[in-house]
């Protein structure tokens, strides 16, 4: 028996209730739709059985790879050795105070805008089209239109794969353009609490209807993809560089810049990861060659 063979019986005996998939195919849980399969996923489903999860995993010296919602990554082709944690199951959200709420990691972005909205709370009205989940969403420090992550997270709870869980609390979830403190910590975010201000709910849904309909309009929202491929360079904007570069619809295999917009790349139906990282490699290639500015990816590389 392999040693993922007898971790995985191990785990189902102490966890029997614990959801577990073999072999599991990537591209089924990645906007990109991309990617082979991993040896094995969990799935767990409060933060009880997460600790059971990590506590397990520790005992067996195994570091499992974090997704949520698989929407700003890119897995490869090739088989994920190990195992793949899930926390999209996450999801409570709550109203802890007049105008503060609590998000399990799992919780969809545009759910918890839409939770903001029914409560007459403003401040999230940017997250409405945000894909992925919270737990994502402050590992990134995720943002759009007029707002981001850090101007309404005032405390996140973390648990390290020790078992450790740890409060960070204002300035020291470090957030700073598209990062974190989490990033390149060993653990999982477990659930963030937004701060808000009250507001007019028809003001708010408006502003709402608003940023949805842009999106609509400028992105490629028909076509698999990780949002913005790209961190916007200071003092420039990655798709104006890009269009500038002559790229807009270039193509590579199964991958493509948009042609709606060039700060996207997109699957066209049979891209494999291999096709998206040769694209991104070209394009930064271009870029630079036009115009001295080095583009770096936003996408995640698994």
């Amino acid at each position: 028996m392999s040693q993922i063979a007898e971790i995985l019986r191990e785990m189902r005996e102490k966890l029997p209730d614990l959801p577990i998939k073999e072999q599991e195919p990537m591209r089924l849980h990645t906007s990109f739709r991309i990617g082979g399969p991993c040896d094995a996923m969990v799935l767990p489903r409060s933060v009880e059985e997460l600790r059971a999860v990590l506590a397990f995993l520790g005992e067996q010296g195994v570091r499992p790879l974090i997704l949520g919602a698989g929407t700003n990554v890119l897995a490869p082709d090739e088989r994920i050795r190990g195992i793949v944690l899930v926390t999209k199951n996450l999801t409570t959200l709550e109203q802890t105070g007049k105008t503060v709420l609590t998000a399990g990691c799992g919780a969809a972005m545009s759910r918890l805008s839409n939770f903001a909205l029914e409560l007459g709370l403003t401040g999230l009205e940017f997250a409405q089209g945000i894909p992925g989940t919270v737990g994502g969403g402050v590992y990134m420090n995720a943002g759009a239109y007029d707002g981001e992550i850090k101007n309404v997270a005032v405390k996140t709870e973390f648990l390290s794969f020790d078992g450790t869980m740890r409060t960070f609390a204002g300035e020291t979830q470090g957030f700073r353009y598209r990062g974190s403190a989490f990033q390149g910590m060993e653990g999982v975010i477990v659930e963030t609490e937004f701060c808000l201000q009250p507001g007019d709910p028809a003001a708010i849904r408006e502003k709402m209807q608003d940023f949805a309909q842009r999106r609509r309009t400028k992105q490629p929202l028909e076509l698999p993809s990780a949002g913005s491929t790209f961190k916007r360079p200071e003092g420039h904007y990655a798709g104006a560089l890009i269009q500038e570069a002559g790229l807009k619809g270039f193509r590579v295999g199964g991958a493509a810049v948009s042609e709606k917009h060039a700060g996207f790349v997109v699957n066209l139906g049979d891209a494999t990861a291999k096709d998206v990282l040769t694209l991104i490699e070209t394009v930064q290639q271009r870029v630079f060659e036009k115009t001295g500015v080095t583009l770096e990816p936003e996408v995640r590389l698994l």
